[in-house]
């Protein structure tokens, strides 16, 4: 999928501060897969490297979704600056581009009806975004500006 880039500051608490240390960042990484665990997102072979506010993930998700939801995760995480992409999907779906999910950063301001008369044209249509968004996300009103959203298209 690629490099993905996240703004550090925002996100979930998942880190301590300051820590910068090989041994640190290694209890970092054992941090994020904790976090992706809780979350019951499961990628075989899990493999996280963190230098400060760079996190590199490997592994094989069941399917594109996972996959998405895992960076955003990480992404989303205070002091994550950017993720490098290199999970695989178990099963290689052909997606044409229009079929694929998008991204987007939440601003102040925004809410998931926001979003969705932005992407999809109806803000009623909020309920597919916090689908596509679960379990990251517990509650529609529950998002903070800086976070990465899937926006996954309309399927009818």
């Amino acid at each position: 999928m690629g490099l993905f880039s996240f703004i550090k500051n925002a996100g979930a608490k998942v880190f301590g501060i300051g820590k910068t240390t090989e041994e640190e960042n290694a209890e970092k990484a054992d941090q994020l897969r904790d976090a992706i665990a809780k979350l019951e997102l499961e990628v075989k072979d899990l493999s996280i490297s963190v230098d400060d506010d760079a996190v590199k993930l490997w592994g094989e998700a069941a399917d594109l979704a996972t996959k998405e939801k895992v960076v955003l995760v990480v992404g989303n995480t205070n002091g994550v600056a950017s993720v490098d992409d290199n999970i695989t999907v178990a099963e290689v779906e052909v997606i044409e581009e229009a079929a694929m999910a998008q991204f987007h950063t939440v601003e102040s301001g925004d809410t998931l009806g926001k979003i969705a008369k932005e992407y999809y044209g109806n803000a009623m249509k909020y309920p597919v975004i916090f689908e596509a968004n679960k379990p990251m996300l517990s509650h529609p009103d529950k998002i903070y500006p800086g976070q990465v959203l899937r926006i996954p298209p309309l399927v009818d």
